[in-house]
């Protein structure tokens, strides 16, 4: 009789792993800067990783700052568009995606409840380029736009 609980959590474990494999921003991804605009002084996220973690999807991002020091930030939720903690980005603290069809995602940064960012995620037909533009205001109140082009690795 125990084979039955098992069987179900294997089950749901593959059906969740398919719905990882069908998500093309599940992967690394690294900053083609010369594809990108951004405005001078601006930060710059060079590796971002989509990985699974349970029945949620990790992103790991990796970059520098407007004056070029490292940052690293972490969000773990689901493309739900519902608000996940961000944690190690001084502008945000929450997160949130939304599948918009197979190869469009938007996401939106807040900082204390107020939207500071909002942004877009245009994977490429082919899968080997995703390119994230994004809107918001800086730190100081200041708009700001960026469009980043990322490679698969």
């Amino acid at each position: 009789m125990k084979a039955k609980p098992i069987l179900l959590t294997l089950a749901l474990c593959f059906v969740a792993a398919l719905g990882f494999a069908s998500n093309p921003n599940m992967g690394t991804w690294k900053l083609n800067e010369a594809k990108s605009k951004f405005p001078p002084g601006a930060p710059k996220n060079q590796t971002v990783v989509y990985g699974a973690a349970g029945d949620k999807v990790k992103v790991t991002v990796d970059g520098v700052d407007g004056e070029g020091k490292p940052t690293h930030n972490e969000w773990t939720g689901m493309f739900d568009g519902k608000d996940y903690p961000l944690t190690g980005d001084p502008n945000a603290d929450t997160r949130a995606y939304k599948k918009i069809d197979d190869r469009t995602t938007e996401l939106t940064n807040k900082k204390g409840g107020k939207v500071v960012a909002m942004g877009k995620i245009v994977i490429s037909a082919d899968g080997k380029s995703r390119t994230v533009t994004v809107s918001g205001t800086d730190p100081m109140g200041k708009k700001m736009e960026s469009t980043a082009v990322y490679d698969k690795q």
